[in-house]
Order: C-alpha cells, then structure tokens, then sequence
C-alpha cells in the first residue's frame, strides 16, 4: 500500500512539473500611434481612441505588451487605464520622459520584474542619439521577467526600426543580433515591434544568424496568420511591418488583432499578439 502511495505521489508531482513547464504566456506587440499636438489624424485621433486601446488590453490579458510610439501624456493615461500593469521603458530623446517610449507594460499578477535596460539604436547606445542614416532616435527596451508560478525568466526585447534609414535598419538588426548573442544561451527571448520591413528583408538574416525564429512562420499553420498590421487607417492596402521572433519558446497562436474594440482602428497598426509555451 506505501509503494503504490509513492508512485501515486511520484505521478502526481511529473503532473505538476509538466503543468509548470508548459505554462502558456501571451505576448502583444503594438505600434499605439503617437498622440500629435495638431491632431492630424481628425477622427482616428488619440482622444477618440484610448478607451478603446485600453478596452483590447484588458479584454486580451497578456502577461506583457510592448508598445512602440506611446507619448509620455499617453502611457500616463494607460497607468490609471490598466492598474494591474507597470511599465518600464524611457523617452528616446532624452532617456526620460521627453519624445516616444518603448514601453514594455507588464501584468504583475503573473510576472515580476528582474531588470530593465534602454538602449538607442547607434554607435552610443548608452546615451540618447541618433545612427547612421536614421530620420529619428531608435531605441530598444530590454526587460527581464520571472514567471512567479514557475520561477522561469525570459527577455523581451521591444523596439521599432526606422522608417527611412535603410543602413540604420540594417545596423539596428546587427546590434539587436549582438544583444541577443550576449545572452544566456538557454534563456528564452521575445524581440518583438515595428520593423518597418517586410519579413523576406535580408536585414533580418542577422537574428536568424542568432537561431531567432519568426514566431507568425513557424505557428501551426491553422493557427497564425499573414494579415497585414499597417493598416493606415484604412487609406492604403496596408503591408506586414510588425513581426515577433522568439528564441528557446514554443508558439502555439499568432494572430493580428483587427477585430472591433469599438472604434474602426485603434491604431494605424494593427496589434500582433502570440501565445507561447
């Protein structure tokens, strides 16, 4: 009777260890769409928009969502929006509060936060600049997190390429590949943003080099999708800019979210969103 009570104990603890090892997390990428001073953007301006931008995080849930070209008057809408999420990330002008973050929200419920780093896309990353032939700083936010049901870490790395610069691009994805080269081999790690280039762009041979995985390519293939995330509000068809790569994790689901959070578009971009194990 003892043996079988230690096998059953055995099973129930490899039950247990399995369940922890394939905890699922999800994982939202998204260009927010600065809030411009002269609201250039009439009706699809921010003010329109930002209930609806904090109604499809709540409504999505994800354990971390990183956001490229929030203003400071933005995320502090957001901090009292979704109280159960905090933030890191810096202004790209001065490393404080001054020009687009980064931001990478996180839901603390779930994970807690190990480090944080900002690093600009040049040949100073320590100290806000611009590089090569970029129109405008770039940077990437650098957050390790723990998952407090399993005690495992990962990276996410949020970042957005330049819009004009075809070299800072191409040197931007050779410093990102670096970072990534310089971490733990086994940690898991999620870069994800506007990359302003489509997926077949050679730039991104750099991560690939780094065994980095396009997580939209390599999702079952009933359940991703290849749905565009520039949307431009509806006034062009639109391209597939966004993209996640993932090293050392599982993706069960990749979608773009362009469904209705009751306004026709919360963003000139559309969220991509994964689930990974």
């Amino acid at each position: 009777m003892k043996h079988l009570l230690r096998i059953a104990a055995l099973v129930a603890l490899l039950l247990c260890c399995s369940m922890a090892e394939a905890q699922s997390l999800k994982i939202i990428s998204f260009n927010i769409r600065y809030n411009s001073w002269n609201n250039i953007d009439g009706a699809n301006g921010w003010p329109y928009r930002k209930a609806a931008v904090a109604k499809m995080i709540e409504q999505e849930r994800p354990v971390a969502i990183g956001l490229q070209e929030a203003l400071i008057d933005q995320l502090q809408y957001l901090d009292s929006a979704i109280p159960s999420y905090h933030r890191v990330g810096v202004g790209r002008d001065d490393g404080k509060e001054a020009g687009e973050f980064m931001a990478i929200y996180y839901n603390t419920d779930i994970v807690e936060l190990v480090s944080k780093e900002t690093r600009w896309l040049s040949t100073t990353p320590t100290t806000p600049s611009k590089g090569w032939d970029a129109a405008c700083f770039r940077t990437v936010t650098i957050a390790r997190f723990k998952v407090k049901a399993t005690g495992k870490e990962f990276i996410y790395m949020n970042t957005h390429l330049d819009h004009v610069g075809k070299t800072a691009r191409e040197e931007s994805s050779k410093m990102l590949a670096s970072i990534i080269k310089s971490l733990e081999a086994d940690l898991p790690i999620v870069l994800g943003g506007d990359m302003n280039s489509t997926i077949a762009d050679p730039i991104f041979s750099h991560l690939y080099n780094e065994h980095m995985q396009a997580a939209r390519e390599v999702a079952p293939r009933k359940h991703t999708d290849s749905r565009i995330t520039y949307n431009a509000y509806g006034k062009d068809p639109g391209s597939v800019i966004d993209h996640f790569f993932i090293r050392n994790l599982k993706v069960k689901n990749f979608r773009t979210l362009d469904g209705d959070y009751g306004v026709p578009y919360i963003s000139d971009h559309y969220p991509i969103e994964m689930v990974v194990e």
